[in-house]
């Protein structure tokens, strides 16, 4: 694990590998281990770093309002410690939310973009109130009582079925959240800016994955995502919900690696 220093956060991350940068990012409540089964095989062939986003896992907690624009810098302050010019960035939920907005504020910083189980708009005004009913009960209960609610968010019908243990584990990962630093994510989300009027900006090649059972950021919003993308491959998971690295990992694995390998490496910005 390496530290990098940005806006007084402390910054955690793993890398390994070596050839094209591919920076991850997790998902809300989670932290770069979500990627346990994607970082052995990417780093066979590309150079693999791997954050936890600020407020969460070894990152540094919070104690102040930040937005999604803030967490994309902490990101390139970590390409900047590695001396990483462009990198492909992967991100779930939260994750791409931080990776579409990289590729629109500093597009020169990003090859390529892999986007899993997220959404270019707004949180709409029914969601904002219920995350915020969600945000007051942690405040006021801390993260146990709502970890059933939770867990039905994050995990497709079938994974909770068929894995229960990843579904405990899951929440075991959810409860060890800093309380506060995980409100602020929370509030960062639920205020986030639509960038859905300037993805015809991005001109890398993108690949957008979704859940067939995401419950949180439904297939429609990915799909909507894919038809304003200039250049997209557009792929659903079956028998995965919100948690597609996790949930149906070797299938996740096939679509990156070949993206990777077709769309990016030999005819993408960086050839």
């Amino acid at each position: 694990m390496t530290l990098v220093d940005h806006q007084g956060i402390r910054i955690a991350f793993e890398e390994s590998g070596s050839g094209l940068p591919v920076v991850l990012g997790h998902s809300f409540l989670y932290s770069g281990k979500m990627w346990r089964e994607q970082v052995p095989v990417l780093a066979e062939h590309y150079r693999v770093i791997n954050p936890d986003l600020r407020g969460h896992g070894r990152s540094g907690r919070l104690a102040a309002r930040f937005s999604l624009y803030d967490a994309v810098d902490d990101v390139i302050a970590v390409l900047d410690a590695l001396g990483i010019e462009r990198a492909v960035w992967c991100g779930l939920s939260i994750g791409g939310m931080v990776a579409l907005r990289a590729a629109l504020s500093h597009p020169e910083r990003v090859a390529g973009l892999i986007l899993m189980d997220t959404d270019a708009g707004s949180e709409t005004p029914l969601h904002r109130l219920k995350y915020r009913a969600m945000g007051a009960a942690v405040r006021a209960f801390g993260f146990r009582p709502l970890l059933p609610s939770i867990a039905k968010l994050m995990f497709g019908a079938t994974t909770r079925r068929g894995h229960p243990t990843l579904v405990d584990a899951g929440k075991a990962q959810f409860a060890r959240n800093h309380v506060p630093s995980a409100l602020l994510c929370l509030d960062a989300l639920i205020r986030r800016d639509s960038v859905l009027d300037r993805l015809h900006e991005i001109r890398v090649p993108a690949l957008v994955l979704v859940g067939e059972e995401d419950r949180s950021l439904p297939v429609a919003l990915s799909r909507r995502m894919h038809d304003r993308l200039p250049r997209s491959t557009f792929e659903v998971i079956p028998g995965a919900g919100h948690l597609t690295a996790l949930e149906q990992p070797a299938r996740v694995n096939q679509a990156i690696i070949g993206f990777l390998a077709g769309a990016v490496a030999p005819a993408g910005p960086l050839a």
